[in-house]
């Protein structure tokens, strides 16, 4: 299996509309690939203007509110294209697409790093924030995965964000127990109090 890693890609269609999304990044070598489902209006960007920007959001409730209709994240512009990037990050990198795999389901973009900077430290992990990105992941593959499955797991990674979680932490647990349980009444009781 490849080293993925969980990013807000940011990209730009051609009247400059941003679309900022959560994405695994498929690493390769020096590259990572980007592979979006169809149909997907970073597809449509990408191949408007193929840069993006990847960025490791500093706050979990960015991956969390993107996955449930929350995108109005602060951006700033990059160094090197002229896609902007996610503003309270940690780090990013910015990207330029060197190859495209077509695909009827799920096409692949390579992007090659032009640009890569830190922006703030990075002091620890926190399983609260580790549960919501899990969770986040979860909430995009209900319709792939078995009820069943989902809750179990969901149930799982609760017990983190309770014993470990911040605010912050709390409120995008939240934001993805309610749209989980729209979808499986069952969930009604992932929610937890706020801290």
């Amino acid at each position: 299996m490849p080293l993925i890693l969980e990013t807000i890609v940011t990209t730009a269609g051609a009247d400059g509309t941003l679309h900022l999304v959560p994405f695994g990044l498929i690493a390769e070598g020096e590259d990572f690939w980007v592979a979006p489902f169809r149909p997907s209006p970073t597809i449509a960007n990408l191949e408007a203007v193929p840069f993006f920007s990847a960025a490791a959001p500093a706050d979990i409730r960015v991956i969390a509110g993107c996955v449930t209709g929350r995108r109005d994240w602060a951006t700033v512009p990059c160094r090197a294209i002229p896609v902007p990037r996610l503003g309270e990050a940690y780090g990013h990198m910015e990207l330029q697409v060197v190859e495209v795999r077509d695909d009827p389901v799920r096409p692949r973009f390579r992007g090659r790093v032009v640009h890569a900077q830190a922006h703030r430290p990075f002091l620890g992990y926190n399983r609260g924030s580790s549960a919501v990105l899990e969770a986040a992941i979860l909430s995009t593959r209900l319709h792939m995965l078995n009820p069943d499955t989902v809750l179990a797991e969901l149930r799982h990674h609760r017990v983190a964000v309770e014993k470990t979680a911040g605010p912050a932490e709390r409120e995008a647990w939240n934001w993805i127990a309610q749209k989980v349980a729209a979808a499986l009444p069952e969930a009604a009781s992932l929610a937890v109090d706020d801290a």
